[in-house]
């Protein structure tokens, strides 16, 4: 399902922040964004930006100024939204008048992404893995962008009464090792990969023999996909001397399934494979708002260092009403989100 980087919601609370005159938090979706005082009142429509979003270079979003525009080797020119704070309030995305969309009969959950032009933000590929493309995701590899719950606070409740799993989310780059009719292959985010000798995955992989693992394990039509970390990438938080790979997903391709949990652990046993931290399992959801699952979300990796968050899924695969896909969701946490927006 692709993400809905501007879309038509509502105001569902107002509240002032303390020692401000001219602005005010609102609340919309999950999130809570500053706007300006008496922009919006409860029930208002707007059109919400979340975070990560790449807004183009227009006179709607000129107001944003020097301290959103970014140049992007891959995107161009545009304003990139990022957790910030004003007063001490965490302001996590842009809401903004309905006035920027043509005159229309708008309805809450409207997806404008692609009529207001705005783009993910993405850091260029070629930067992290110094890989050849050779070409997009093959069928049988979903990209991994996993939904945070402040964008669909509706999935809390579909996790009710279901047996679920609490991971790390460890803070790196997403690739993708696959073994399928008996080809193996590695893809980063976006793209496949080239085995030229360029490549840092292509050449972990060698190192780690992992093709070799897979096939010693009886292990075919499988996808196994995790987080690189290592120097160089996201300023390598966990301060690894040497790369490593974590396994977050394995799927069936000849089945296009994700595996559960219990099948998750027995591949990335039989294969020697590293999987991402469990940090918590269990058989019902115990945190049942927002705010309680982002408290959950602080903490520290085991170097001290700020966690980028956790990922939570059930333990065995659910369909999603709310996303349209296995049920699953992520939540980044704050802390790690203030920071990185200091460091720019």
């Amino acid at each position: 399902m692709a993400r809905k980087l501007a879309s038509v919601q509502y105001v569902h609370d107002v509240a002032p922040i303390e020692g401000a005159d001219r602005i005010e938090r609102i609340g919309v979706l999950g999130w809570w964004c500053v706007a300006k005082k008496g922009e919006f009142k409860v029930g208002d429509l707007c059109v919400y930006f979340e975070i990560d979003s790449f807004l183009p270079v227009d006179d709607r979003f000129a107001f944003l100024g020097s301290t959103c525009f970014k140049h992007n080797e891959l995107l161009g020119d545009g304003y990139r939204l990022r957790t910030q704070r004003f007063r001490g309030q965490i302001s996590q995305g842009l809401a903004l008048p309905l006035s920027v969309l043509p005159a229309g009969e708008w309805q809450i959950g409207d997806d404008v992404t692609e009529l207001l032009n705005v783009r993910k933000w993405e850091i260029s590929q070629r930067a992290t893995s110094g890989g050849t493309i050779i070409g997009t995701l093959p069928a049988w590899v979903p990209k991994t962008d996993e939904t945070r719950v402040q964008a669909e606070p509706g999935l809390i409740e579909e996790f009710k009464g279901v047996p679920y799993y609490i991971t790390t989310k460890m803070d790196g780059t997403s690739v993708t090792m696959y073994r399928v009719d008996g080809r193996f292959g590695i893809c980063g985010h976006n793209y496949e990969l080239a085995d030229d000798g360029k490549c840092s995955f292509w050449r972990w992989a060698h190192e780690h023999e992992i093709e070799e693992r897979l096939v010693a394990a009886g292990l075919d039509d499988v996808v196994l996909q995790g987080e690189f970390c290592a120097a160089g990438i996201q300023g390598n938080p966990l301060t690894l001397k040497r790369p490593e790979w974590y396994v977050f997903t394995v799927r069936d391709a000849s089945r296009e399934e994700r595996l559960g949990l219990d099948g998750t652990i027995e591949v990335c046993e039989r294969a020697g494979l590293t999987m991402v931290p469990i940090e918590e399992r269990g058989e019902d959801l115990p945190y049942h708002s927002v705010d309680a699952l982002l408290e959950r979300a602080r903490g520290l990796y085991a170097n001290g260092r700020t966690k980028e968050g956790i990922v939570i899924r059930p333990q065995a695969p659910v369909y999603s009403q709310t996303i349209g896909a296995s049920l699953s969701m992520k939540v980044i946490n704050n802390d790690y989100l203030v920071k990185k927006a200091k460091k720019g």
